[in-house]
């Protein structure tokens, strides 16, 4: 299997393991403050990853470090606005289709900011995946609450963390202000990922710290709240990001991130049996759309496996 396919494989696994996040998050929203949840929940995942990670973390140069920080930050930031929105909105499966924007407007960052070129089938896809987007999280039209004006937020901020963590897991070749030549050299997915996530909860926990009250939770936790932030620690944090990271690792372009638009989807279907969250027709037209978007934006690896499938048919010495 190319690096491309395993790449796209293991991006729909991802989108599998974020969807079991949401159910864990949402559950844990509801018996702790938002961001001191999200505090817990990434240094415990960071700490695990940078446990194995260790050796791997002391051979990191300050270009590497730097870079991990930054994506850390950001990624920080937008997991702030996600998780605030999960806390205001109404409804799960919505704030999961407005979030997904984000992957959507990957391509356009990485084209505008770091001028990285798309293919045409990505921006045939772009639209066809608004729409159904659109279809499914909008049927009531867009009302500026606030759980969504967050979600939509983080979506914008998400965006440019895909693309950021996509350069730094890549090794890359770039000229600076004075025409020199300089390598930059990757951060390799286990290292990259518990920095990040670290990062992640040092942010979370400082805004917890200054918006939030804790002495409610600390003076009388409910069982269930280890269960839940562990379980979206562990699973839906560590093990999620570093299989999304890798993947990532294998290819050098964004465009490929687009298969995480499957998230809402599964999210959709886990809170219909979870939370008892149903889905309209409308909606259930959307998911046809971002299935539709996800085939155009990989029209060219797919043809081109159905020719190679087709090729080793006719090859094969039971047709000779």
């Amino acid at each position: 299997m190319s690096d491309s396919r395993k790449s796209d494989l293991l991006l729909v696994i991802t989108t599998l393991l974020a969807a079991i996040s949401w159910m864990f998050s949402k559950e844990a929203v509801l018996l702790m403050p938002p961001l001191m949840f999200m505090a817990g929940r990434f240094l415990i995942a960071g700490l695990v990853l940078a446990l194995f990670a260790h050796r791997s973390l002391r051979a990191l140069d300050a270009g590497q470090v730097r870079r991990g920080l930054g994506v850390g930050v950001v990624f920080g930031v937008a997991m702030s606005c996600w998780i605030m929105g999960l806390f205001h909105g109404e409804s799960m499966g919505e704030g999961a289709f407005l979030t997904s924007l984000g992957v959507v407007i990957v391509p356009v960052i990485a084209r505008v900011v770091f001028r990285e070129a798309q293919p045409l089938s990505t921006w045939l896809a772009i639209p066809i995946a608004v729409a159904g987007l659109a279809l499914l999280s909008l049927q009531h039209g867009f009302n500026p609450k606030p759980g969504q004006m967050f979600f939509v937020v983080a979506a914008c901020i998400f965006a440019l963390y895909f693309t950021l963590n996509t350069r730094a897991a890549n090794q890359r070749t770039v000229v600076n202000r004075r025409g020199e030549t300089i390598e930059k050299k990757k951060v390799p997915a286990l290292p990259l990922t518990a920095l990040a996530l670290v990062t992640v909860g040092f942010v979370t926990l400082t805004e917890s710290a200054i918006l939030e009250d804790w002495r409610p939770v600390l003076a009388d936790p409910p069982p269930m709240l280890f269960v839940w932030v562990l379980a979206s620690a562990v699973i839906g944090t560590a093990g999620r990001f570093l299989v999304q990271t890798y993947a990532q690792s294998l290819s050098v372009h964004s465009h490929g991130v687009v298969i995480l638009v499957l998230e809402p989807v599964w999210v959709a279907l886990f809170a219909a049996g979870w939370f008892g969250e149903s889905m309209s027709a409308m909606q259930v037209a959307g998911c046809g759309l971002i299935f539709t978007a996800l085939i155009v934006n990989r029209w060219n690896a797919l043809s081109k496996a159905l020719k190679d499938a087709l090729r080793k048919r006719k090859s094969s010495p039971q047709n000779s």
